[in-house]
């Protein structure tokens, strides 16, 4: 064996003891973590750190940073119609992730990010709008095809769940009925895929290192099943039939995985370690918001306006926990166990949970979250978070465009 496969083969046998015992690397000091709040009467999820207030946000400077990250997601379309590859590699530093499948997941949800940047952004310039039928013609042709790549490997429940996602906002904006017909039937073909990769304990993870089974034996995690179920909200609210018992399902892995405070398990396989670094408020800050946002969008009557609030200015006040991860190179090797690939991920379900508040809330909030991601944008007009093969630019930059969009006051 060569030395980079020696280091390759070192690595991810790291990653899946890691993923099975949940123990915390030597970068990681489970006594600094952020100490309970005092005894109170109050409800834990709603107690938290308040942000610090920031400069508002002109307009014009929030949607200039919007239109450099449009310029560099149209500048990185590739000839297909769509985003990324697996042409940038780190030796033995990169993610585990068996040829071709698993970049066949990374692409498709990641082409799904840019076109749903793109959409939202509204520019309607003619270069923007060729680039929007590119990447919606290139998902309607490859999604159907789209499966897990090994027994072990299930990146393409996010391709499924971000294909969805997109092609709900591309229905909204045809015109034609057989176009709007096709997108339907395609989004149609990803519930059932969805269906078919649900774990057997409900709700959906990302590997299966327990079986390989037919049926995924996959530890549910809580954030991925908040993002599938989002977008099996977007289906349903389209007349797709989405199966109940799906549904309730995966919301049962995720109240399950709710800690009394909204921090929330990073998987099902940690439910015997909830106060393991990841688990606790600075490790689970990237991921309350989309398990909230889900749980909200389906009417949980236990997630408060108080709670959601709470965590929104946890993101701020405490960004230093996912900033710290932001960039580094191996999977969770950060404080709290975060992982780079959170940081843009988390606040985009930030601002996801913004249009859960009252209008009149969210002004401070949307500037707050904006002003942190204003001051990161590459000279090159993309974001990034965690060097992943070449999706990285792309993924981070449509998050980071679609968080601004959000942070548009009065939208």
């Amino acid at each position: 064996m060569s030395d980079r496969a020696a280091r390759r083969a070192r690595l991810f046998a790291a990653v899946l003891l890691a993923a099975a015992s949940g123990w915390p690397s030597a970068h990681q000091r489970p006594g600094r973590a952020e100490q309970p709040a005092a005894s109170s009467s109050r409800d834990p999820s709603e107690i938290g750190p308040a942000a610090e207030p920031v400069e508002t946000v002109e307009p014009q400077e929030l949607e200039a940073a919007i239109g450099r990250g449009v310029a560099f997601l149209l500048g990185s379309q590739r000839a297909d119609g769509s985003w990324g590859s697996a042409d940038n590699t780190r030796g033995g530093v990169d993610i585990y992730a068996p040829p071709p499948g698993a970049h066949h997941a990374f692409r498709g949800a990641v082409t799904a990010l840019c076109v749903a940047a793109l959409v939202e952004s509204l520019d309607t310039s003619p270069a923007t709008t060729l680039a929007i039928d590119r990447g919606q013609s290139w998902l309607l042709d490859h999604l159907p095809d789209l499966r897990r790549a090994t027994p072990d490997t299930l990146y393409n429940v996010w391709g499924h769940a971000y294909g969805i996602e997109t092609l709900a906002l591309l229905h909204r904006r045809a015109t034609d009925a057989d176009l709007q017909a096709r997108l339907k039937n395609c989004i149609a073909s990803q519930v059932e895929l969805l269906e078919r990769y649900e774990s057997v304990d409900g709700g959906w993870g990302y590997y299966d290192f327990r079986i390989g089974s037919r049926k995924p034996a996959a530890s549910p995690n809580s954030f991925t099943t908040a993002t599938v179920l989002l977008a099996l909200a977007d289906a349903r609210d389209l007349g797709v039939e989405v199966p109940d018992k799906l549904i309730e399902r995966g919301l049962e892995s995720i109240r399950r995985q709710t800690k009394p405070d909204r921090s929330y398990i990073y998987g099902e396989y940690l439910k015997y370690r909830p106060e393991h670094p990841v688990n606790l408020p600075g490790g689970s800050v990237g991921r309350s918001q989309a398990c909230n946002a889900a749980l909200r969008r389906f009417g949980d009557p236990t997630l408060t306006d108080a709670a959601i609030r709470t965590w929104l200015e946890r993101i701020v006040a405490r960004n230093g926990w996912l900033d710290m991860g932001r960039k580094k190179p191996i999977p969770h090797e950060s404080w709290f166990a975060v992982a780079g690939y959170f940081f843009f991920y988390g606040h985009y379900y930030a601002a996801v949970c913004l249009d859960a508040l009252p209008a009149a809330d969210r002004p401070v909030l949307q500037d707050q979250i904006a002003r942190i991601v204003l001051v990161i944008q590459e000279p090159n007009g993309c974001w990034w978070d965690y060097p992943f093969y070449d999706y990285h630019t792309q993924y981070g930059t449509a998050f980071a465009v679609r968080t601004l969009v959000r942070c548009r006051h009065g939208r």
